[in-house]
């Protein structure tokens, strides 16, 4: 049988694996950091509505720059972080993953580096390799904090051209505060000057604010964004960026043309629509998350304070081997390669009490 090794792949892609979670039939499955509510009724109502009326356009390419989805998402950006968006600042694709690969291919590439500091979300090194971008792996702290200095020192040692950080961090669940953004941008800018990406996916579970107001005056500065967390619309693949209208351009080179279809549009202007419900989802599981983090702690085990909708928690001598017993009871965590760490995802209090269960049994086996 022939292997991925056989083929002339490029050299860079060699040995190395496919992104992806197990994705088991379990009763619990609290693995991939998705919202666990399904969309309300009224919302699923539009959303056939808005789709029933793309479909008539079919014959049509859709919108190619997504004008009305932009000018909804530059809205709901604004009306959350309280600092006016326009809509030349906004640009979406298919999931924030295309967000990012349209970064690195107008501003990676062969001959460039992007530097993230790991553990953090692993598609930014596995798009940087996709993209012929090689990828410099930047310290943490072993709190999982970023070192400000030692990260300092490494972006001026590596000149990176692309710099990623993740706030809050997957999968740590740790924010990263403004001040140290800033720091690390204004380090990257005189080491090159380089393009600097946050990521901001689990923002809306986040205590902290979103970094928006930091754009201002900063033109290599861009937020990534994402409606499959917070928007329970992990299956409608829409992600998003702000950022100087110049970013927007530049990613428009690489794009390919008509890469939104009408569909999805349609689909996201019709979330968009039903803001205020989804994002009462969003109180409902910060206050599980926390749930979580006080039920982990009293049984015993250790856990990275938290952002986002997902709890880290420890440690353990073999953490696949623990996976695998959580999962003998019916619960499906994610076992990202941290070693001695596992990921649960804040699920529906039915489901958090089926872990919590799980993960208190499992101190005897273990």
């Amino acid at each position: 049988m022939t292997r991925i090794d056989d083929l002339p792949i490029r050299d860079e892609l060699r040995g190395k694996s496919p992104y992806g979670a197990p994705q088991l039939d379990v009763p619990v499955q609290l693995n991939t950091n998705e919202n666990p509510y399904p969309l309300p009724e009224p919302l699923v109502e539009r959303i056939a509505e808005r789709v029933r009326e793309a479909a008539r356009g079919l014959n049509r390419y859709p919108d190619r720059e997504a004008v009305e989805l932009r000018t909804r998402l530059a809205a709901y950006l604004t009306r959350t972080t309280g600092h006016p968006v326009e809509v030349g600042q906004v640009w979406a694709a298919n999931g924030s993953n295309e967000v990012i690969q349209q970064l690195l291919q107008a501003f990676g590439g062969p001959g460039r580096t992007a530097l993230g500091f790991e553990p953090s979300y692993s598609m930014h090194s596995l798009i940087s390799r996709g993209t012929g971008t090689t990828w410099i792996s930047g310290p943490r702290d072993a709190d999982f904090t970023v070192d400000v200095e030692a990260a300092r020192a490494a972006i001026a040692e590596h000149r990176p051209h692309v710099v990623f950080v993740t706030s809050p961090n997957n999968p740590t669940g740790t924010a990263v505060d403004a001040d140290t953004v800033l720091s690390l941008y204004e380090a990257a800018q005189a080491a090159r000057p380089s393009l600097f990406v946050v990521d901001e996916a689990y923002v809306e579970f986040s205590h902290r604010p979103s970094l928006l107001p930091l754009l201002a005056g900063r033109p290599n500065l861009v937020l990534s964004r994402t409606m499959s967390k917070a928007f329970g619309a992990a299956g409608l693949r829409l992600g998003y960026l702000a950022a100087d209208p110049a970013v927007v351009d530049a990613v428009r080179l690489v794009r390919l043309p008509y890469h939104l279809s009408s569909v999805t549009q349609a689909t996201a202007l019709a979330a968009l629509e039903h803001t205020d419900t989804l994002l009462k989802y969003v109180e409902q599981l910060k206050a599980e998350r926390d749930r979580l983090v006080t039920g982990l702690r009293s049984a015993g085990y250790e856990v990275t304070d938290s952002d986002a909708n997902f709890v880290q928690f420890g440690r353990f001598e073999d953490s696949h081997a623990a996976w695998q017993t959580i999962l003998g009871h019916g619960v499906l965590v994610r076992d990202n390669g941290v070693p001695g760490w596992l990921r649960v995802s804040a699920g529906t209090p039915a489901e958090n009490d089926a872990f919590l269960d799980a993960v208190r049994a499992i101190k005897k086996e273990l």
